[in-house]
């Protein structure tokens, strides 16, 4: 009885024990479900969860704007999703940062916008295991939260828990550097967010720099160079000193047929420095780094320039060299767009992670080889169109000569080093001629025209003062999406005799380079603005250039142009439009070698002896 007995206690006691373990596992099951049921819903399939082809090894990446799609077609690719090609190419990806093609089409949300939108767990695969940025394993969890303090600010808090187990390297070669966000470690930022407060984007300037006093810190620096003495001597220093003597010592072009003097500062220095580079420049392009923020071109969207220049260099055979010790300049081919798509936590605010890793990247190539130390980085170089390209290259990369589409002196551009990137919107990746022209003169009936989104504050002032207010002036706010709205976009700069390119959320617009492609004579508004190739070319030769305090005079200015000068300006446009085209296979004097020779332009006079 007393054995009888005690079995059946501890047939109670271990019911009770299994009940409690059930519930507490119960009770995990429903707080994860509660806490992450939109991030569990990728991994169902429904269709969410996309894949790539040959995938070994998942990579689970921050939430971002866009997703990494297949066999998606070109419509689509319009709307947001984008192809990663069999060939490693990227046909489009994406719009701005302000979800939309900066023509004024219906887009998303704005990505850097103040608003309460639900963050989830994205998990992404990319194609290439040896290419993967990140290995697998990794998980990354989010928490947002949002509250209202007393004095009715909105205050946001967001908590960012990351755990990776990093495999591999993000750069081959067995270095040992991972990920800026790798490593156990939880981040809570607090932001008070006041409905008056408003973003740098969003208010003028505090300085003005004319294009006049442009012009002449350009002269300044091209009398005194500001970069350091290289640590040891090398051969190379030599031959591009050698070349600034060439160069400087010209032969005066007197019936130059190749090239249209009018739209450069100076066509004998330009042309003898082409020729030059043509026959001395050699590039070495780094190895470091793997898909997708290296070696991975975006061919097709507003993000093209990086994206068509790392593709065209890369494959290029006349410029490359295999030996760095033969080059004159160093390649860094990473893409900002890519980047940002990768890294960027979303509605974080926080771009410090982005700029970790460029910085890793460059300490990584600096401690592999001696180039980068030698010169502090003088002789390298980076193309970069994405917005924040500034920002993450700073410091790290301050001596380097970086080609940027956001080319703001207010920013950190340095005119007579730095390159100003043409931000160039490709339509179609595998025809980015596709529409090139416009009508003659006497056809375009329309004095002016502009069309698209209210992103920043000049914008807003533009259409206050132009938008239904005069029939001369077509200023419209953004046009509906559709292809039909599209090709009216075109038609309307076609027949214009000027097209209004007005700053965005930054100073640079693809309104100056579609203007050039449709043969309309660009109207710039946008102070601080540096204007691409502004090293070589005369932009006051086939362009307008208005501050913008100016706004309220637009049509005067533009009317107290005479027609015989406008004439000659539209011509001129038409003559400069060869160095502002991609070809699938570079044409001598196009926009791959504008870039690569204003490039080697400012480093011939940027170069020091030892």
């Amino acid at each position: 009885m007393e054995v009888r007995s005690e079995l059946r206690k501890q047939s109670r006691s271990g019911k009770r024990k299994w009940a409690i373990l059930v519930g507490i596992v119960a009770l995990t099951h429903i707080l994860l479900l509660l806490s992450y049921g939109d991030a569990l819903r990728y991994l169902l399939p429904d269709g969410r969860r996309l894949k790539l082809p040959n995938e070994n090894n998942a990579l689970l990446m921050t939430p971002s704007r866009n997703t990494l799609a297949v066999n998606v077609s070109e419509d689509s690719a319009v709307s947001g999703i984008h192809v990663l090609e069999k060939n490693g190419y990227v046909s489009g990806f994406g719009l701005r940062n302000e979800s939309e093609d900066d023509e004024g089409f219906v887009g998303n949300v704005d990505f850097e916008s103040f608003e309460d939108v639900k963050d989830s767990i994205i998990i992404k695969e990319v194609a290439g295991s040896s290419d993967n940025l990140f290995p697998s394993e990794t998980t990354v969890m989010q928490k947002e939260s949002v509250s209202t303090s007393n004095n009715g600010y909105q205050v946001q808090n967001v908590t960012v828990q990351s755990q990776k187990n990093v495999k591999s390297s993000i750069l081959s070669g067995g270095s040992s550097i991972a990920s800026p966000a790798s490593g156990n470690s939880s981040l809570l930022v607090s932001k008070k967010v006041s409905k008056k407060k408003k973003m740098r984007c969003d208010l003028p300037p505090k300085s003005v720099t004319t294009i006049d006093e442009m012009n002449r810190i350009l002269a300044r620096h091209r009398r005194t160079s500001r970069a350091m003495r290289p640590r040891w001597s090398s051969r190379r220093d030599e031959e591009i000193l050698t070349a600034r003597k060439e160069i400087e010592n010209a032969p005066v072009a007197k019936l130059e047929r190749e090239l249209y003097p009018p739209i450069f500062r100076n066509v004998s220095l330009f042309k003898r420095s082409y020729e030059l580079m043509e026959r001395i420049l050699k590039v070495y392009v780094y190895k470091e780094g793997n898909r997708p923020i290296f070696h991975t071109p975006i061919l097709k969207g507003l993000y093209a320039s990086e994206g068509w220049f790392m593709k065209l260099m890369e494959g290029n055979k006349q410029y490359t060299v295999k030996d760095p010790r033969k080059a004159h300049l160093y390649y860094m081919p990473f893409s900002a767009r890519m980047l940002e798509y990768t890294l960027y936590v979303r509605n974080s605010h926080n771009r410090t992670n982005l700029r970790q890793f460029l910085k890793e990247y460059t300490e990584h190539i600096s401690s592999k080889y001696p180039f980068f130390n030698r010169t502090d980085g003088a002789d390298h170089f980076l193309v970069a169109c994405h917005d924040w390209a500034p920002y993450e290259t700073r410091h790290h990369m301050e001596h380097c000569i970086k080609a940027l589409c956001n080319a703001d002196v207010t920013a950190g551009f340095k005119i007579g080093r730095d390159i100003s990137l043409p931000e160039t919107y490709v339509r179609a990746a595998k025809n980015p001629l596709r529409d090139l022209g416009g009508k003659p003169p006497s056809q375009r009936r329309t004095l002016a025209f502009y069309a698209g989104s209210m992103h920043g504050y000049l914008r807003q002032i533009l259409l206050q003062h132009w938008k239904d207010k005069d029939p001369d002036m077509k200023i419209f706010g953004r046009m509906p999406f559709g292809v039909a709205s599209k090709m009216n976009y075109i038609e309307q700069m076609k027949s214009s005799k000027y097209c209004i390119c007005p700053k965005g959320y930054e100073v640079n617009s693809p309104r100056v380079v579609e203007s050039i492609f449709y043969e309309c004579v660009p109207v710039i508004i946008s102070d601080n603005f540096v204007p691409p190739f502004f090293e070589v070319l005369d932009w006051s030769a086939f362009s307008v250039i208005v501050a913008e305090k100016d706004i309220p005079r637009l049509k005067d200015i533009l009317l107290s142009i005479p027609e015989d000068k406008y004439v000659k300006m539209q011509m001129a446009v038409r003559k400069a439009q060869r160095h502002f085209l991609w070809h699938a296979k570079p044409e001598k004097y196009d926009l791959f070698h504008m870039v690569l020779h204003s490039i080697w332009y400012n480093r011939v006079f940027q170069a020091k002896r030892r």
